[in-house]
């Protein structure tokens, strides 16, 4: 059956950001979310894919940038009721390394400072300098980070800055903040498995050890997950955009899943509905929100005669960084770790091993090959909540970072296949023997595994473009007020009436319903605006 119907705003993807952005329900609005998939979630999904009775997170899994949110703050007794809750362990990662050493990071942050001192005084004294400097700089941070850029807020918060710390202070923190992972770790740490710990965060994003302004990434997330620990959704993540959902739905707003959108209807230059694959319609009064990234509005969702040539140019110019494949473990038991038993409980264990290492594997990605030693983020899904496992058995997330998008060759030179279907066998076992170099006998436990590919990842959600699981480069010439391209920041698209919102805008990828929120308060404010225009043309009686 054809989609048809009016509404005041129609969402163009399900994704978490799509499904806040479309809270505007809250303030009164007819709303339909429209989602090509046959369920909502984009990246945040969940099932048993090894083996019966074992429930993995798909894609992302971390959550405690959802859980520091505005977005949750304003939904959370909401979504509590809709079944929503999280798992938490205190133990949020490590780093593993050869001969049996590694790193740990508790919550409790004596111990954690403790374990770093019994490995290098060094370290200790450098970690916490920098915690220092991460508290005495965080709250900016995350104000900015939970902002509009630009925005009256943004320069509230620079000014905020400015007034308690001066120029001295601010420069410091843009010269921080400037600095590549290597450097950051060689600033403040003496061994190569602290700078390591450090680096390892980079390359969750597209940030390889060399690449300037990777070092803000580090900064927030070693102290943040430090002091909050590592959260998951308790039961799979699939329940987090299915709350969403069902709070949505209590007020008044429509999902509508398999409803692929291929046109953005415009009239007089504004953007006024949409068009579905079905050919069925859908009119929007006040606005179309669109969660995809910026070439695929301004390429396939609207008209070339819609978009002038100078954005259709920058928009062709977005750039993806490098892919990613997913392993995902059904064990018979916890990983085996070389560094000791108690390693099996941390959320995030980082195998890379060191920051050349992971410098290397940068810069094989990026020349299309296949790199020989890739860092491994292995989650221990289950060691946080134990529901998504039979009892005694263990659900293991792992994400291979990075790998190319399209194979050119292999480093190593041992796999000949140049396709990802026929290589990731191949691939998979290169990860399962340097999972096993670091936790021998990890592969006598194994009752399940399925691998997700570059390809597999942009099948599931047409964002994460040739598998990058983070939706587009934070590298500094397309992040902050350059995201997604200059001159085009705020939310607001060329098509007036049009928004863009999810990973590709301000402030990046991330579980962080930010954008979604920060979409729909910039429509609830250009509607206000408009009202304001047309009353004051309005002819006043005599």
């Amino acid at each position: 059956m054809n989609a048809t119907g009016s509404y005041d705003a129609v969402v163009i993807g399900g994704g978490h950001n799509g499904l806040v952005a479309a809270h505007l329900a809250r303030a009164g609005w007819s709303v339909a979310v429209l989602e090509r998939n046959a369920a909502v979630g984009g990246a945040i999904a969940s099932g048993e894919i090894t083996s019966p009775g074992f429930t993995h997170d798909l894609y992302s899994t971390n959550q405690n940038l959802f859980l520091g949110s505005r977005a949750y703050a304003d939904f959370a007794p909401d979504l509590s009721r809709h079944g929503l809750t999280f798992a938490s362990t205190d133990r949020p990662y490590a780093n593993v390394f050869p001969d049996g050493l590694s790193l740990r990071v508790h919550s409790d942050y004596p111990r954690t400072l403790g374990q770093l001192a019994a490995h290098d005084t060094g370290d200790a004294d450098g970690f916490a300098g920098l915690y220092q400097r991460y508290r005495q700089f965080a709250p900016y941070l995350f104000g900015l980070y939970g902002t509009a850029v630009p925005s009256a807020q943004a320069v509230r918060q620079v000014l905020d800055l400015l007034r308690r710390h001066g120029l001295r202070g601010a420069g410091e923190l843009v010269h921080t903040l400037l600095m590549s992972t290597r450097e950051l770790g060689e600033t403040w740490f003496t061994t190569r498995e602290a700078r390591a710990m450090a680096a390892c965060w980079g390359m969750h994003l597209d940030f390889g050890p060399d690449v300037a302004g990777g070092a803000m990434f580090p900064l927030l997330e070693m102290f943040a997950d430090m002091e909050n620990g590592m959260s998951v959704v308790e039961g799979g993540a699939q329940r987090l955009p299915q709350a969403l959902a069902a709070v949505l739905a209590e007020r008044g707003g429509e999902i509508r899943t398999g409803a692929e959108v291929d046109r953005v209807l415009c009239r007089s230059g504004r953007a006024v509905g949409v068009r579905c694959a079905d050919g069925g319609t859908l009119t929007a009064r006040r606005a179309v929100i669109a969660d995809v990234g910026p070439a695929a509005l301004y390429e396939r969702l609207l008209e070339s005669e819609q978009v002038p040539a100078h954005v259709r140019r920058k928009a062709r110019r977005y750039r993806y960084g490098p892919g990613t494949m997913m392993l995902h473990l059904a064990l018979a038991g916890p990983l085996p770790w070389a560094a000791g038993d108690e390693l099996a409980g941390f959320g995030y264990v980082h195998v890379a091993p060191y920051v050349d290492d992971l410098a290397r594997t940068y810069t094989e990605t990026q020349a299309g090959l296949l790199p020989a030693d890739p860092l491994l983020v292995v989650g221990q899904t289950s060691a946080i909540d134990p529901t998504r496992a039979p009892e005694g058995r263990c659900v293991v997330w792992i994400q291979i970072r990075t790998v190319p998008s399209v194979i050119r060759g292999d480093a190593a030179g041992a796999i000949r296949h140049t396709g990802w279907p026929e290589a990731v066998g191949a691939m998979t076992d290169r990860v399962l023997a340097k999972l096993e170099h670091y936790a021998p006998g990890c592969r006598s436990r194994i009752i399940g595994a399925t691998a997700y590919t570059p390809q597999d990842l942009e099948a599931a959600d047409p964002n994460l473009v040739g598998g990058d699981s983070v939706a587009g480069s934070h590298h500094l010439s397309q992040n902050f007020l350059f995201r997604p391209m200059p001159g085009h920041s705020g939310y607001r698209t060329a098509i007036p009436g049009l928004y863009l919102t999810g990973a590709a805008t301000w402030p990046g990828a991330g579980n962080n319903a930010t954008s979604g929120r920060l979409t729909a308060l910039r429509v609830l404010g250009d509607v206000r605006l408009r009202g304001r225009a047309r009353a004051a043309r309005k002819p006043r009686n005599p």
